[in-house]
């Protein structure tokens, strides 16, 4: 399969090279010229199939002939060692607990999976490859430890700061090897913004080979789509539910693109709610037609706090730049942070269950869904993107109460941060990369 430019003005790719590149040489993000479908009697053949199995099936329509079946079961089978549970709340409710892997974040899925090929890939060419990160806060820890160790790799992660948890920092700032981090003086978008700059900079080019693992690369995309396909075939397994709505945490609107993946591949997925705070410039695209993205608000869920999300240029490009057509199938739902404290004290009291405040942005978002639309009965999964320790400070605060620290975090907030602090001006970053490769 060949990749094009969302930008529509750079040559078709290769897999590899799309990996290696993560950002297109004309600024757009890299798409499949086709998204690869499956028959109903190929999604029938996937029913009851394990997590691993689903995702072999999906990661082979990308990757074809690119990697030998065995090797990509291998490095599936090394990426995914950990379970994706599905919690029933109530009748028609469910949560998709995304947090089980080793950073306790949904980003884990696509890290993971991006280290390895870009490992694979980087070992074929005989390059050393610089991973260039921006973050808001999961994403830094789940590559840092994605790639930690991996052969022909280096690690420059970039968050904003005084703009993540503590533990996020501490995931992000000690995991030391091949990983640097860089402490930013702005917020996500300044992070993100110098990234982008950096892969358009020929004079970086001459000497560095970079890459990014943020979800603009869509070999972390694509992995996303497989705990969407695992979720839709297992409501309709073993609770009998077809085409779900499905309510996700949206911030740089990657993992809401990874289900739209996973719905034109031909999994049962019924409608995405796309759940956003007060950084709403999807939300309100989808209502109106006009995207206006406006400066980014700190919120209680900030993990979703981009003003202008980068993956939203490959959802105008799956849509041909026609807002009816996403709004067919995305609804967008803008959550505030009284509603979010609301909501996690009120799952707390009804299901005993403790949300963090992506999740809870996400349930209410699907409560609010079902009730302006009537569909009280349409069962809906809410994806739980992080563990609810890694917002201890916001939990305990909201319900008053202590959250247990799971053991092997224990040590980490001991750890001893290293990160340079950094300007969000482009230069800054431009200078280090260049130190770094001295």
């Amino acid at each position: 399969m060949i990749y094009f430019s969302t930008n529509k003005s750079s040559i078709p790719v290769s897999l590899k090279k799309a990996t290696l590149e993560g950002l297109a040489p004309d600024g757009g993000l890299y798409v499949p010229s086709e998204i690869p479908r499956f028959s109903p009697e190929e999604i029938a053949l996937l029913e009851g199939a394990s997590f691993n199995n689903i995702a072999f099936a999906i990661a082979r329509k990308f990757i074809g002939s690119d990697i030998p079946p065995d090797q990509l079961t291998d490095m599936i089978d090394n990426c995914f060692n950990f379970d994706t549970p599905i919690v029933e709340l109530e009748s028609n409710t469910f949560v998709e607990e995304l947090f089980c892997g080793p950073t306790l974040a949904f980003k884990d899925y696509g890290a993971r999976f991006l280290a390895r090929l870009t490992g694979y890939f980087a070992a074929e060419e005989g390059k050393l490859i610089t991973v260039l990160v921006a973050t808001s806060g999961d994403t830094g820890s789940a590559v840092a430890y994605g790639f930690q160790g991996i052969a022909n790799t280096r690690v420059v992660l970039l968050y904003p700061s005084g703009k993540v948890s503590p533990l996020q920092e501490q995931q992000l700032t000690t995991a030391g090897g091949n990983v640097f981090a860089l402490e930013v003086k702005g917020d996500f978008d300044d992070c993100q913004r110098m990234v982008k700059q950096a892969f358009v900079d020929p004079s970086l080019h001459k000497c560095l080979t970079l890459t990014s693992a943020n979800s603009i690369n869509i070999s972390r995309l694509i992995p996303q789509s497989f705990y969407y396909a695992w979720a839709a075939l297992q409501l309709k397994e073993r609770y009998g539910c077809n085409e779900p709505l499905f309510s996700v945490p949206s911030g740089n609107y990657g993992n809401l693109t990874a289900g739209v993946l996973a719905k034109r591949m031909g999994f049962p997925i019924g409608h995405f709610i796309a759940a956003s705070n007060a950084n709403d410039s999807v939300t309100r695209y989808i209502e109106s037609g006009r995207y206006d993205p406006r400066p980014t608000i700190t919120t209680l869920s900030t993990a979703m706090d981009v003003g202008n999300p980068s993956n939203f240029a490959r959802l105008r490009y799956f849509y041909h730049n026609d807002y009816t057509s996403m709004a067919r199938d995305i609804s967008g739902i803008a959550v505030s942070d009284e509603e979010t404290r609301a909501t996690i004290r009120s799952v707390n009291e009804r299901f005993g269950y403790v949300m963090e405040p992506h999740t809870a942005v996400a349930f209410r978002a699907l409560e609010m869904y079902r009730s302006t639309t009537g569909n009280e009965e349409k069962p809906g999964i809410l994806l739980s993107t992080a563990h609810p320790v890694k917002f201890l400070e916001a939990i305990e605060e909201t319900l008053e109460t202590t959250i247990e620290i799971p053991s092997n975090l224990q040590g980490l907030m001991e750890k001893k941060k290293s990160a340079t602090l950094i300007r969000p001006e482009y230069n800054e970053l431009a200078a280090f990369l260049n130190r770094l490769d001295q």
